[in-house]
């Protein structure tokens, strides 16, 4: 093996999410994958005994989640290490702390070249003390995410930017992406309904039928309809239908949201 190869680990209890790592880098001539850990425990000892050069870490993980790994370890032993998350909670965080990078799901091909490319910079000895305060930055900035975000990350076009979870008027299933409806305009991400619905602020976001979930604020008033159903009056003019398998959804009180 050449003293030029860099050793990576992949870490995410995910096989798919594993699987789509390890072959980005197969086509990377200078790189070795040395292992894979399916959580958090294992991520430890793997680390200890790999001594990978960089780690692809998952955020949320069983047994340890990646930021009890990183303290588990130590930030002085934790190799170069890129954050993996499909929650747009943690990417806000890293966003706004001066981190080293993260990935998040899904990411595509040109975005994780990018990534390894900022990695293997910080690879050079001189810039070990420069690396470590960045993880201790970044870990505070994830330790202070948010239940429940306050901006979701979407792509537009080859950018991606945030858009406020209050500007969100409502959500609309399509297949195996949302479309969020907001007063800035209409949005597109790969997420089901079931996942969005966790990313959102249960005081604020109510699910009224299976292809929608609405803003509490943005509902401007509800009438009777046929079947049972109701209709839903959005403040843009949306007509949307609740429906019976949720119709205590706008009835039952708010859940306050975590502080």
């Amino acid at each position: 093996m050449s003293a030029a190869t860099i050793r990576v680990l992949i870490v995410d209890d995910e096989t798919s999410a594993r699987r789509r790592v390890h072959d980005l880098l197969s086509t990377e001539r200078d790189v070795e994958v040395v292992g894979e850990s399916c959580n958090g425990l294992q991520a430890c000892a793997d680390i200890e005994r790999l001594a990978p050069d960089i780690v692809f870490l998952d955020v949320e993980m069983p047994e340890r989640d990646g930021l009890q790994v990183v303290a588990d370890v130590g930030l002085e032993r934790m190799p170069v290490t890129i954050f993996v998350t499909a929650h747009d909670r943690y990417a806000a965080a890293a966003f706004d702390a001066d981190v080293m990078d993260y990935l998040l799901k899904p990411f595509d091909g040109e975005r994780f070249a990018r990534s390894l490319a900022k990695a293997r910079t910080w690879l050079e000895a001189e810039r070990q003390a420069e690396r470590l305060a960045r993880l201790q930055s970044t870990l505070e900035g994830l330790a202070r995410a948010p239940a429940a975000p306050d901006r979701i990350l979407v792509r537009v076009g080859e950018s991606q930017q945030f858009v406020r979870t209050a500007d969100i008027l409502f959500v609309e299933a399509e297949g195996n992406y949302v479309k969020l409806h907001t007063t800035d305009g209409l949005f597109q991400i790969r997420e089901r309904m079931v996942g969005i619905i966790e990313r959102l602020d249960p005081a604020l976001f109510r699910r009224i039928h299976r292809s929608h979930i609405v803003n509490l604020n943005h509902v401007r008033k509800l009438l009777p309809w046929f079947g049972g159903d109701r209709l839903v009056i959005m403040n843009d003019g949306s007509r949307l239908t609740l429906s019976r398998t949720f119709k205590g959804a706008l009835e039952s009180p708010p859940t306050p949201s975590a502080s």
